[in-house]
């Protein structure tokens, strides 16, 4: 119950907020996580719905840098799974209403960015409620290791987020102000 009023009044506030267009850098995203020698080989994005924060540029800008770029898939059981995708192929809309890809080539990312409502200063996460990233981040922690990259308005990041078990934090929580 206290997930879902926080997720409701942040959503609100996304939306009132979004018209200020704030947009990250991505030059400055890419430089940091390159001298940080993560593996940028494969990356995760997400298609922005709901007034989240903008991937798209950051991907193409990623893309442009010899990274492969994948979005996620809802499948069967609502498990998810990352598609390689490029911005000129077209995208489909799936049951929730949000855009995914029509390949078929699976990928795993070695670093994916994740929407948030919410997060805190211990890079804990609130979602939108599904499970979906904590599921996918569960699953391919078995497979291999995965930078997972928050993507936030400044004003979204709270005192404490409530968790259970199920949820999985952040390594990075990146905001138009500052990266955690």
């Amino acid at each position: 119950m206290i997930k879902a009023k926080l997720r409701d009044t942040l959503v609100k506030l996304r939306k009132n907020n979004s018209k200020k267009k704030i947009n990250l850098n991505p030059s400055r995203i890419y430089s940091y996580l390159y001298k940080k020698k993560y593996n940028l080989n494969i990356i995760g994005g997400y298609y922005p719905t709901n007034y989240e924060i903008e991937d798209l540029k950051i991907l193409n800008f990623f893309f442009k840098k010899g990274s492969t770029i994948s979005l996620p898939k809802i499948k069967k059981k609502n498990q998810m799974e990352f598609y390689k995708w490029h911005k000129n192929e077209p995208l489909f809309i799936n049951k929730y209403g949000i855009p995914e890809p029509g390949g078929n080539y699976r990928v795993y990312p070695d670093l994916i960015f994740v929407p948030l409502v919410a997060f805190d200063k211990k890079l804990n996460r609130l979602g939108y409620g599904g499970g979906f990233y904590d599921r996918y981040i569960q699953k391919i922690s078995k497979i291999k290791k995965i930078v997972k990259v928050g993507l936030a308005f400044s004003f979204q990041k709270l005192k404490t987020i409530p968790i259970n078990k199920h949820d999985k934090k952040l390594d990075i929580i990146i905001t138009e102000k500052d990266i955690t």
